[in-house]
């Protein structure tokens, strides 16, 4: 098994920290070469305006989507997240558009508006998610399984191949959430 971590901007060394302590070998994503040979990626959290540009003009762009719409196994934190919605609030564009999803991108205020909070996700309990100007889902498409909420807004859902949430779960010690995408990826 070998993730492929997008490395253009954002927490990408944290995930590939959490991968090392599980055994896990990783791969930073940099340009359109390094796409071949990976089993999974992963779209960190950063500045998913950038992270969109920087796709395109290092040519990743087209052949990333192919792969995430081929079912290539994909982890999505905070910007990630954004990056693969079809749609984001109050925005006329969006990023690689594979998941049939509205999302509001800093839902929860600016940096000062970060925070922590215990949620369960899907099957685990008592996760300790870290939100840093972190969006949410408010639409859902055909299809779209959510997996956890803070109230009653979604924060993480499950489409097909493709694993997004609003927080961070790479901020934590708790790798039960990489360790359910790894059993995703067949490697659990």
């Amino acid at each position: 098994m070998n993730i492929g971590i997008l490395a253009l901007q954002g927490a990408f060394e944290e995930h590939k920290k959490v991968f090392e302590s599980l055994g896990v070998s990783s791969k930073e994503i940099r340009q359109k070469k390094d796409l071949s040979g990976i089993d999974a990626i992963v779209l960190p959290g950063g500045e998913s305006t950038v992270q969109g540009q920087l796709l395109r003009k290092l040519d990743i762009f087209i052949e990333l989507k192919k792969l995430i719409e081929a079912g290539l196994p994909t982890l999505a934190t905070c910007a990630g997240a954004i990056l693969l919605a079809k749609k984001i609030e109050n925005d006329p564009d969006s990023h690689l558009a594979t998941l049939p999803v509205t999302i509001k991108r800093n839902a929860y205020g600016r940096q000062l508006g970060s925070f922590k909070s215990l949620l369960d996700f899907d099957d685990i309990k008592d996760y300790p998610a870290v939100f840093i100007r972190a969006p949410y889902f408010t639409e859902l498409g055909q299809g779209v399984q959510i997996l956890s909420q803070n109230g009653s807004e979604i924060v993480a859902i499950k489409y097909k191949n493709q694993l997004a949430m609003s927080f961070h779960p790479e901020m934590t010690n708790d790798t039960r959430i990489h360790k359910k995408f790894l059993e995703i990826c067949g490697n659990g």
